[in-house]
């Protein structure tokens, strides 16, 4: 996997000619964002002259400014506008009022949101979109794996699979990779600010569709409806593959032909060890060899499952591949995937206790990682550290975290992170939550910041236990003091205090 690993670098494919419809000189705000600075990198590799602006600093940040890319940190100002920039791309969370934003209006100078540039570098025709509720991340490497094993076995060359995902591969270490002209691409495709509506695909995976976002939505009805309108841009000769419980409401939108797990493709499980699976997946006229996946959870089976349905209808209608051909080297690379981070990512054993942190943030999603860590650490005391997303869920979701949380043997709740604040309608704190927790009966407590919440989780984690940290918000930055707080429990000054 090291040749891979060298394949995934941003400069692989330097240089392949400027993307049509993106200007020459592109200026990124909150260029540091997992969506963006993916997409930063794909323009530099493209030649394009790229800068950009974040507030504090990164890695995907030191990744762009190892590339050469010029990223200035701190508060945006309207001077820190390049006087050549021909293009200016924002984030979600960068406002319309912010000042550069307001400069490059009085200038004259195209202002995109990062959805819209995500549709203009997404080939049309080779895009394969990947939404849904939950699985979007993981099953968007998976599909990128699938294609490499199929356009390896192929002869056309591993770089004719490229992705863009708001997600790091652990192995590709990246989230983003360049295809060759003419290469198949996966996207994440987020539902959030309406923003896979920008993507016209030739294939589609919708994994599943839960209420979440309804502070922007408003209401479940307009949230399908939105569904509806992506699957409705899937190509007439193209594929949607979708998860068991999709409403058919929404897919029969689609004018694209449609896979159903469970109706059209299936798993047969064959076992399980310690939350990993075995399983053989069955589609119209193909199966696939034993699949043994290397990620936990019984959610990545379905998520597998999709990811190769999808390559393996489009490449043997595309390509004129034999299904059965295309399945086995599909499945093969799937098996190769280890995992993105900050999705059921170990952060190691420290002070005899074993972390793992997830970006869990809905209530189905809290649930399954807590299920899939009870499988993959039988016996082991599960502590829970979590960080709420946005008071407005928080409130709305209240007894569902609960109910999502009554598996584990502890839980200490973090501050609520509170982005997007200025858009939310309700609000529910920490507080709360922890409330409601200690009356369902859970060991439950606040933990404030995410620093103090670490140190709080760290106070009572039993040697041979495991903690799970989970959260969408910041609460990965505070893993080396949770670490640190591990490691001096158990020095002898540490006890010499006790």
């Amino acid at each position: 996997m090291a040749e891979m690993a060298n394949q995934g670098g941003m400069t692989m494919n330097a240089n392949e000619g400027l993307i049509p419809n993106v200007a020459n000189r592109v200026h990124m705000l909150g260029i540091g964002g997992a969506g963006l600075s993916g997409a930063a990198q794909i323009l530099h590799a493209h030649g394009h002259s790229v800068s950009g602006q974040d507030r504090s600093d990164s890695r995907f940040v030191r990744a762009l400014r190892s590339l050469g890319v010029d990223v200035q940190l701190g508060d945006s100002r309207a001077e820190l506008l390049p006087q050549d920039a021909e293009m200016v791309v924002r984030s979600a969370a960068i406002s319309l009022e912010d000042l550069q934003v307001r400069e490059a209006v009085r200038r004259g100078i195209p202002v995109l949101k990062y959805s819209e540039l995500l549709g203009r570098i997404t080939p049309r025709r080779r895009t394969l979109a990947i939404a849904g509720t939950h699985g979007k991340t993981t099953s968007s490497w998976m599909v990128y794996y699938a294609l490499r094993g199929v356009c390896e076995a192929l002869g056309r060359g591993a770089p004719d699979a490229g992705a863009l995902v708001g997600g790091v591969c652990r192995t590709v270490g990246s989230n983003a990779v360049i295809p060759k002209p003419g290469g198949w691409f996966a996207a994440e495709a987020c539902e959030y600010d309406r923003s896979f509506l920008q993507l016209w695909p030739e294939g589609a995976i919708l994994t599943n569709v839960e209420a979440d976002h309804l502070d922007y939505y408003g209401t479940m009805e307009a949230l399908e409806e939105a569904f509806a309108r992506f699957v409705d841009r899937i190509h007439p000769d193209g594929l949607l593959v979708v998860g068991r419980d999709v409403p058919e409401r929404i897919t029969n939108a689609s004018h694209a032909q449609v896979w159903r797990l469970g109706k059209d493709f299936d798993v047969d499980l064959i076992g399980e060890q310690h939350g990993h699976f075995r399983f053989r997946l069955r589609g119209p006229g193909w199966a696939s060899p034993d699949i043994q996946l290397a990620v936990p959870g019984a959610f990545n089976v379905e998520n597998a499952a999709c990811a190769i349905a999808l390559v393996v209808g489009l490449v043997a209608r595309v390509w004129r591949v034999e299904p059965g051909l295309a399945v086995i080297h599909a499945a093969r690379w799937i098996t190769r995937y280890k995992g993105a981070e900050r999705r059921f990512e170990p952060w190691g054993t420290h002070g005899g206790v074993e972390l793992i942190h997830d970006y869990a943030h809905h209530p189905t999603e809290v649930r399954a990682t807590l299920e899939a860590a009870r499988r993959a650490l039988p016996g082991k005391p599960l502590h829970v550290l979590f960080q709420p997303h946005q008071y407005s869920r928080t409130a709305r979701f209240l007894e569902d975290f609960v109910e999502s949380l009554r598996g584990a043997d502890r839980v200490v709740i973090a501050d609520v992170y509170g982005a997007r604040a200025h858009i939310d309608h309700t609000a529910a704190d920490a507080g709360d939550l922890v409330m409601r927790l200690k009356r369902a009966g859970v060991d439950a407590e606040a933990g404030g910041p995410p620093k103090p919440s670490m140190k709080r989780l760290a106070e009572r984690l039993p040697s041979g236990g495991a903690a799970l940290i989970l959260g969408a918000g910041d609460i990965d930055l505070a893993k080396d003091d949770l670490i640190e707080e591990l490691a001096l429990r158990g020095s002898p000054e540490r006890a010499a205090r006790r």
